[in-house]
């Protein structure tokens, strides 16, 4: 009897520079990157490099990096909204953020 094994493999990474094995062209890529970044003067350029076997549809992928970021989004809300009330915080009770205060 024959047995059926499902194989399949994904790799996923995001770069925001040349690595050190870059070969000439990839290096001159990132350069380019980092000179529309200085042009546009915000944001970040990064790079996302996936590999999924068996083959996946290009919406599919698409779905998957807008769910990704979606979460990026409501994490860095978070951070956002409690940074914004330390920061009130710090304003309205200073004395308990004191870097030297000093119990007696």
């Amino acid at each position: 009897m024959k047995v059926y094994k499902p194989e399949w493999q994904c790799t996923f990474s995001v770069n925001e520079g040349a690595e050190e094995s870059a070969n000439w062209k990839e290096r001159v890529a990132w350069r380019l990157r980092a000179i529309a970044d200085r042009l546009d003067g915000v944001g970040r350029t990064l790079k996302v490099n996936c590999h999924v076997s068996p083959q996946v549809s290009q919406e599919e992928m698409d779905t998957c990096l807008g769910k990704g970021f979606e979460v990026t989004q409501q994490l860095l809300t978070q951070l956002a909204h409690q940074q914004a009330c330390e920061d009130v915080m710090r304003n309205a009770k200073a004395e308990l953020f004191e870097q030297n205060h000093q119990h007696h």
